[in-house]
């Protein structure tokens, strides 16, 4: 019964905090607000200008990176238990998967900035 009551509450809140932040900015709008940089400055020149691909290989680069640091984060604390062998493997394993990643990208050219 109480797993029922905490899901019904959890959904009905999600869904009541959804409409809202769906409904509640279409109430005021005005031109600077759905202008495509709402900073009230006109825009300069089209805001549907292609975007570069350089762009997104870099951020993607950066959260794989990111991805490592964070599954690499507790092995401190799991290197403290009695069976290491695994966790240091899974580590070692990760590591080099990424590092392999790394070396491929750079031999592929695919961190230079100019073409």
């Amino acid at each position: 019964m109480n797993l029922i009551l905490t899901l019904l509450i959890n959904s009905t809140l999600a869904s009541l905090l959804v409409t809202m932040a769906f409904w509640l900015p279409q109430l005021n709008t005005y031109y600077e607000k759905s202008g495509p940089y709402e900073c009230g400055f006109d825009p300069m020149e089209s805001a549907r200008l292609p975007f570069s691909m350089k762009f997104f290989l870099v951020a993607i680069t950066f959260l794989l990176f990111d991805l490592e640091i964070a599954l690499l984060l507790p092995l401190p604390w799991a290197s403290q238990t009695n069976n290491l062998n695994p966790t240091l493997t899974v580590a070692l394993i990760l590591i080099s998967l990424l590092a392999l990643g790394l070396a491929y990208e750079w031999t592929q050219k695919g961190l230079e900035w100019t073409e």
